[in-house]
């Protein structure tokens, strides 16, 4: 897997791009006129994406009805050196539709336990939480 990065203004601005070829926008935050997400968004984005991609895979796979999938991922961020890595990463997906709790679940436990790469990249460093409200309820 490669990517490339490249600067688009005297500033922290860069365009990155994968296989795809659909740019991504990057930037500092520190900015009066910010053009991207931060590299540590986008690892946010990156554990949501992944295990967004998987729960809905194993769902669509046990034919269950997903009308709707939102998810919120907080980063809680830690002083390390000159650093601020994550400590802990916690997500509350959002599900609403035709769909049975103890598949849920367990689409849920297989994305972050066994098929997201990007959570399993952060295994033994940083931990993952994760909530899962159906149809409004806290499962």
């Amino acid at each position: 897997m490669k990517v490339t990065l490249n600067r688009v203004n005297d500033n922290y601005h860069f365009e990155g791009k994968g296989a795809s070829g659909l740019p991504v926008n990057i930037d500092n935050k520190t900015g009066d006129e910010v053009n991207g997400s931060s590299p540590m968004e986008l690892l946010l984005m990156g554990v949501g994406g992944c295990s967004a991609i998987d729960i809905v895979l194993i769902l669509k796979k046990q034919r269950q009805e997903i009308t709707s999938y939102n998810m919120e991922v907080e980063g809680k961020r830690k002083e390390l050196k000159s650093a601020k890595p994550f400590e802990a990463i916690h997500t509350t997906i959002y599900l609403e539709g035709t769909i049975d709790e103890e598949k849920a679940k367990r689409a849920a436990a297989l994305s972050f336990e066994k098929y997201c790469s990007v959570s399993l990249t952060f295994e033994g460093n940083v931990a993952i939480t994760y909530d899962i409200i159906l149809n409004g309820k806290k499962l």
